[in-house]
């Protein structure tokens, strides 16, 4: 089993920001995985959709909280499900890549980013997946500054790229393997 985890705010106010990506990628992999409407569970503060792809259920997570406690929705659906750190993938944002790179990772540090932080936090360890989206445009605006920024009209072209490239990459690491799937998303 496999929990899913697409990092972001909740509310209308910060759809299509940049720090939303991983939420939007997530809804995206909802959608072209013909996955139920996600629900909400209260308990764990998260939206949640539950399907088998292939041969491998898969639980795709929203966390209903703020990017920065998402660790606080996260850990208690892995507790209760009984999913390891090893089979959880984060998809977030990442202002040190650019916008339209992406990067698969594992066991890595947070390099600053705060929900990434709170997972670990809340997992007591850095053993997971993460699918990191580029969102920095200028390297000269700190993260801080842009994560709840708006794309622009290209920007937001290239958005969609990365966004259905990552969602075929989610994909095969369903089907085949993180390792798999990371060979052929770094490389790209």
């Amino acid at each position: 089993m496999l929990l899913i985890v697409g990092l972001g705010n909740p509310g209308e106010e910060y759809a299509g920001t940049r720090h939303n990506i991983g939420r939007e990628t997530v809804g995206a992999l909802k959608k072209a995985q013909g996955l139920r409407d996600f629900r909400l569970e209260k308990k764990w503060r998260a939206w949640l959709s539950e399907k088998k792809i292939e041969k491998e259920k898969v639980v795709l997570l929203l966390p209903d909280t703020f990017v920065n406690k998402s660790g606080a929705a996260v850990a208690p659906v892995a507790r209760f499900f009984k999913i390891k750190p090893k089979d959880i993938i984060l998809v977030h944002d990442d202002a040190d890549l650019p916008l339209g790179r992406a990067k698969l990772s594992f066991g890595k540090h947070s390099a600053g980013h705060k929900g990434v932080e709170s997972v670990m936090r809340a997992l007591k360890t850095i053993e997971f997946w993460r699918f990191r989206l580029g969102i920095a445009g200028r390297r000269d605006i700190p993260a801080e500054k842009i994560v709840l920024r708006k794309f622009s009209p290209e920007e937001t072209r290239l958005a969609k790229k990365i966004i259905k490239k990552t969602v075929e990459a989610v994909e095969l690491a369903v089907k085949e393997g993180p390792e798999r799937a990371m060979n052929q998303y770094n490389s790209q």
